[in-house]
């Protein structure tokens, strides 16, 4: 499916297994990391989420968006928008339940999943609102505040977070997810982080604004540390044994039930 005129501005969706299939489906929209500027929706979602999440009754949609430098991160939150306004334009014909749409993201995938669920000018855009997510899972991010992560981030991500955010202290904190989180905000969170100094202090802080605001939060702490573990992350989810599948799985359970 595409949402736009740019190739990349295209959508993978993954029906749910038959054996599965039960009425309209849950859709999870996944949004994949490459620090804004790197990847795509074939080389960075993770295969395992796909057989996983299907094999549970869920439609799984991946989307590709433009990247940095040739885009702004502010077209990258408007691509998540709109596709996903695509999708649920195409709910009837894709038998996906609009009551039940889960946002997903990676990294910097992460990072644009907990902006369009603060700040309501991207899903205003389309005509839509934080209505149409019943919850967002963000993956171990770590620009929830992005002046603080410049200040105090690792040293070798600063080129990468100030060639997609610049030096505009006002732009920074127009794309900080903390600094949009007063109310409102999508209602339903989850936040998993492997244990890496940056990513584990925006993720509780995070929380705790989200949580002030009126949202509910759960905090999950992965096993794994650094870069490693922030890839595994990614693509282990979806495993078996791994346990942020776990973590999701039960999440899932309980946020999609609730009418």
């Amino acid at each position: 499916m595409v949402y736009g005129s740019d190739p990349v501005q295209a959508i993978d969706f993954y029906e749910p297994l038959p054996a599965a299939q039960s009425g309209a489906s849950p859709l999870i929209v996944f949004v994949h990391g490459g620090a804004w500027s790197m990847g795509s929706r074939e080389n960075a979602t993770g295969n395992a989420k796909i057989v996983h999440f299907t094999s549970k009754g869920i439609a799984f949609a991946t989307i590709g968006y433009r990247l940095v430098p040739d885009s702004r991160v502010e077209d990258q939150a408007s691509d998540v928008a709109h596709a996903i306004a695509r999708l649920l334009a195409e709910a009837e014909r894709l038998h996906i339940d609009r009551r039940r749409v889960i946002l997903m993201g990676h990294s910097a995938g992460a990072h644009l999943v907990a902006l369009v669920g603060t700040d309501p000018r991207w899903l205003d855009a389309t005509g839509l609102s934080f209505a149409a997510l019943r919850g967002v899972v963000a993956i171990d991010g770590a620009a929830y505040d992005v002046p603080e992560q410049l200040r105090a981030g690792a040293p070798l991500m600063r080129s990468l977070y100030r060639q997609a955010f610049g030096d505009d202290p006002e732009r920074q904190q127009a794309l900080s997810p903390l600094r949009q989180s007063n109310a409102p905000n999508a209602a339903n969170w989850l936040l998993l982080h492997v244990d890496r100094p940056d990513g584990t202090r925006q993720t509780e802080a995070l929380a705790a604004a989200l949580r002030r605001a009126g949202s509910s939060v759960d905090v999950v702490a992965l096993p794994g540390q650094g870069l490693s573990g922030h890839v595994a992350s990614n693509r282990r989810l979806g495993i078996p044994d791994y346990p942020g599948t776990k973590a999701v799985d039960d999440w899932l359970d309980r946020v999609l039930a609730t009418p």
